[in-house]
């Protein structure tokens, strides 16, 4: 685990500089400041559209970012005044976070909670944030940036692409039909309490089988499992099973809610989480939501990219099966991101990268032997591909090939030096990361 604490990276002093030009202050917030805390909670709340927090979610709220560096922009004329007259017009918080990546993990400075304040839009808050995020990052030697997104076409312009798409499913369970294998183990209900550290437990032990994936925390669970901060189920409807194997071990475990479809008697099913260890108990989580009694439709979002749902259906054609952007990464420090990371196979390419921020930007001679290990070194050679951070960030975790990239003009070169890249480059199974942060 990577034992850097974001919390003792100061406010960017860039960022600083350029928002008080323009009137406003920005800095670190303390949540151990009670009416700090709750200001910065309240606004942050607001900028996704959210009810204003309760007593009991501002202090679940405060724990969960007691462990985070939080930014917050002030109106420079309302500091110091009452909390309530002080409420941030942006805020952002961050932490490290360990990204498995092939081969290992590498630490990730994991971006979350961006908001402005609807009032003060076009007015370089985002810009403040976003930038004093990449240079805290950089400055703490953290290669990589990541984050998951709200509005996807704010964030390219920052060096981000989109490395880790998901996919949303959908289905007709009496039209798809049923004909995977049963498992070995067997299935049972659990309370909400039980659900949410059985999806813990399990996410902890796969994250590692697939790159993209970070750690939870308590406060995702609980939410996933509908637990409210008071210890309260907050939706009736909230269910969730778990899969033991032959030996009785946990191997996976599922949130889902049921809603009645107008009419009759049946339901949708759909999955707030699903986490399996193997794929066993991926199949039979899946086959429990399918074969549900009275259920007419299940509905799924945030699963891989290369789902085996339609390979488990009778009818792969009733399956509604959509890839979408998730999870997005950002390269600060290139050689240090792809020595992090092993390879498939060998490859030998110099690279131009183009990085309007400078972080890494530059002529790369990208080399990984047959045994996978990476390296990358400034070249004065010739550049046979040629892309921006975005796109090499794109590419990164193995899940959106260059050649796709270059199909789509954002990357040039030599068609073979591309292929190279990808077959070194890629990962199976697909990248994934299956929760919000």
């Amino acid at each position: 685990m990577n034992s850097l604490d974001a919390r003792t990276v100061p406010a960017d002093p860039r960022s600083q500089q350029r928002l008080q030009e323009n009137g406003f202050s920005y800095r670190v917030v303390d949540m151990a400041d009670a009416d700090a805390a709750v200001a910065f909670a309240r606004a942050a709340q607001r900028g996704f559209l959210e009810d204003d927090p309760s007593d009991a979610e501002l202090a679940q709220l405060r724990s969960t970012w007691a462990d985070r560096r939080n930014i917050g922009v002030y109106e420079a004329e309302l500091v110091g005044r009452p909390a309530a007259a002080a409420l941030p017009v942006g805020t952002v918080n961050s932490w490290v976070a360990e990204m498995t990546v092939p081969g290992g993990t590498i630490p990730m400075w994991a971006i979350s909670m961006v908001t402005v304040a609807a009032t003060h839009r076009r007015r370089g808050i985002a810009r403040g944030l976003l930038e004093g995020e990449l240079r805290a990052a950089a400055s703490a030697g953290v290669p990589l940036a990541g984050l998951t997104v709200t509005e996807a076409t704010i964030y390219g312009r920052y060096g981000f692409g989109p490395a880790i798409p998901v996919s949303r499913v959908g289905f007709d369970t009496r039209r798809a039909g049923w004909s995977a294998p049963a498992a070995p183990g067997r299935l049972e209900y659990v309370d909400n309490d039980r659900l949410a550290a059985d999806l813990a437990a399990v996410h902890t032990r796969a994250r590692g089988l697939r790159t993209g994936q970070i750690d939870g925390w308590d406060r995702r669970w609980l939410g996933l499992s509908s637990i409210g901060p008071d210890g309260a189920v907050k939706d009736r409807s909230a269910r969730g099973v778990r899969y033991l194997d032959a030996d009785g071990e946990l191997r996976g475990a599922m949130a889902y809610g049921l809603k009645p479809l107008p009419g009759g008697f049946g339901s949708t099913l759909t999955v707030r989480h699903l986490a399996a260890e193997t794929d066993e108990a991926q199949r039979a989580l899946w086959g429990h939501a399918a074969n549900h009694d009275l259920v007419e439709r299940v509905e799924a979002d945030l699963r891989p990219a290369d789902d085996p749902i339609v390979h488990l259906v009778t009818d792969q054609r009733a399956v509604d099966f959509a890839v979408h952007d998730h999870g997005w990464l950002r390269i600060l420090d290139l050689p240090a991101a792809l020595r992090a990371r092993r390879c498939g196979g060998p490859a030998d390419v110099v690279l131009r990268v183009t990085d309007p921020y400078g972080f890494a930007d530059g002529t790369w001679r990208v080399r990984a032997d047959a045994s996978g290990e990476v390296s990358a070194e400034p070249a004065d050679a010739g550049a046979a591909i040629t892309l921006g951070v975005a796109e090499l960030s794109t590419a990164y975790a193995g899940g959106v090939t260059l050649s796709r990239l270059a199909a789509a003009g954002r990357v040039s070169g030599d068609p073979g030096a591309i292929a190279e890249l990808d077959r070194a480059l890629r990962t199976d199974p697909a990248p994934f990361l299956g929760i919000w942060y």
